[in-house]
């Protein structure tokens, strides 16, 4: 059977960061968090890893990420553009965001042909979390639709310095994946982790509640519900400036259909990422820290 597949979504704009936080050196030895990924996934057992990227980052890219992992392990990338839509498909012309996760993941389709895994390229997941995808991946077959995610308390997954959105996921007893919703602005605030709803009035969430950081596991077959999905997705929101359509939307529809499951996976793994400027030093000093106890090598490479 073949190893699972790395897919590194790496085409963001960075704007609240006012950076390329995916590029960034925030390891002892210059490290980025992709680098940190990328470690965990070989140790893990995966076999590829493909960056979606845009063009505008293209050799920037490959100056850092594309020599450092030559005989380590193999490599590529695919872009992500506005205007790679559907044939015929029509958008707003002064459309400037990309489309959004689900998106970024079609643009693999063709590119991988194995079960893998989906991460954000500014979020440090944990060689836990990686090894349990790499022990489910393994077990299913490139034409099911059996998929997973890892899922992480939502206190451990909040920035100090602004609000953040969070999928908040809902399950059944056995841990199968129910619903996605996805939850903007939520903040603590005094003792209390809150989210803003609709009406902008403030709501409470639990402390332990499971949310999605964009730690999926897929199969091929993923990409045929995607591609339809987003169809539907441009057709009706193609003339908006900042629609998206997110990887927890399309799964939550699948769900429902019943032509999909997702399997909430639990992990030790401790996750921490960069949202704003001001998180920079809490990961550079987090990296530092996990150098010195000797769960990564300095340098890691």
């Amino acid at each position: 059977m073949a190893k699972p597949t790395l897919l590194v979504l790496a085409a963001g704009m960075g704007s609240r960061y006012g950076g390329l936080k995916q590029i960034d050196a925030l390891g002892p030895n210059g490290e980025t968090i992709i680098d940190y990924s990328i470690y965990d996934a070989i140790r893990a057992g995966f076999g590829k890893v493909v960056m979606v990227i845009r063009k505008s980052i293209e050799d920037e890219f490959k100056q850092v990420f594309f020599k450092k992992y030559s005989g380590k392990i193999e490599i590529e990338y695919v872009l992500q553009e506005i205007e790679y839509v559907p044939q015929g498909a029509s958008y707003h012309p002064e459309r400037i965001k990309p489309w959004g996760t689900a998106h970024a993941v079609l643009m693999a389709d063709g590119v991988i042909n194995e079960p893998f895994c989906v991460i954000n390229g500014d979020d440090f997941y944990g060689a836990d979390a990686f090894k349990q995808m790499a022990a489910f991946l393994g077990q299913q077959k490139t034409d099911a639709s059996s998929y997973c995610m890892v899922g992480y308390h939502l206190a451990r997954t909040l920035s100090d310095y602004g609000f953040v959105s969070r999928g908040i996921c809902e399950t059944d007893r056995e841990q199968m994946l129910l619903k996605v919703t996805e939850c903007t602005q939520i903040k603590r605030i005094g003792s209390v982790i809150c989210y803003k709803d609709v009406q902008e009035v403030n709501q409470p969430l639990p402390e332990d509640q499971i949310v999605s950081m964009n730690f999926w596991g897929f199969t091929p077959a993923y990409f045929k519900d995607l591609k339809v999905s987003f169809e539907k997705f441009i057709k009706t929101h193609g003339g908006n400036l900042k629609s998206e359509l997110y990887i927890p939307t399309v799964l939550s529809e699948l769900i429902e259909e019943k032509k999909a499951t997702v399997k909430v996976l639990s992990s030790t793994a401790e996750w921490f990422g960069i949202t704003y400027k001001e998180d920079r030093s809490f990961v550079v000093d987090r990296l530092k820290k996990l150098t010195k106890e000797g769960v990564y090598p300095s340098p890691l490479w």
